[in-house]
C-alpha cells in the first residue's frame, strides 16, 4: 500500500473508560463504556466512533462512484450500526456492522449497483472484508 495520508490519535486512562485525542487535536473526547456493558455512558465509546468514521468513509465512496457515473446522488445519506458481541465460542468480542444506505434519486437496479461498487472501493469496507459481518440495506431508493 502507498500510504497517502496517517491519522494518529493517542488513548489514555481505562482504555474504554478514559480519553482520545488526535494528535493534531481535533478531536478530543471523553471515553465510557455505555450503559448496556456496565459503564456509566456519559462519554462515546469506540464503537460510536468507529460507526461514524465507516459512515462517513461509505458515504465518501458512493459520491466517488457516483460522479464517474454521473448518477443523481441528491439527499444521498449513510448510517452505521455497530455491533458489539461475545464471539461464538466464548473467546473474545467481536464486531458486526450494517450500513444504511439512502438514494433516494436512484431506482432500486442503479441504487444497489452504485452500493456494490462503493462497497469494493471504500476503505472501511476493504478492511473488515472477510473480518467481520456487513450488512448493505438500501433504505430508500426512488419507486
Amino acid at each position: 500500500m502507498k500510504t497517502l495520508y496517517t491519522a494518529e490519535a493517542l488513548a489514555s486512562g481505562e482504555g474504554r473508560d478514559g480519553s482520545a485525542r488526535t494528535k493534531d487535536g481535533k478531536l478530543d473526547v471523553i471515553l465510557a463504556s455505555p450503559v448496556e456493558l456496565g459503564g456509566n455512558g456519559q462519554g462515546t465509546n469506540p464503537e460510536q466512533l468507529f460507526a461514524a468514521g465507516y459512515a462517513a468513509c461509505f458515504h465518501s465512496a458512493l459520491r466517488v462512484v457516483g460522479r464517474q457515473e454521473r448518477a443523481d446522488l441528491t439527499d444521498s445519506a449513510v448510517a452505521a450500526k455497530i455491533h458489539f458481541g461475545a464471539l461464538d465460542g466464548g473467546d473474545g468480542y467481536g464486531l458486526a456492522a450494517e450500513l444504511e444506505i439512502a438514494l433516494p434519486a436512484l431506482d432500486r437496479a442503479a441504487a444497489e449497483a452504485l452500493m456494490a461498487k462503493a462497497h469494493r472501493i471504500c476503505p472501511y469496507s476493504n478492511v473488515t472484508r472477510g473480518n467481520m459481518d456487513v450488512a448493505l440495506n438500501l433504505v430508500e431508493f426512488a419507486a
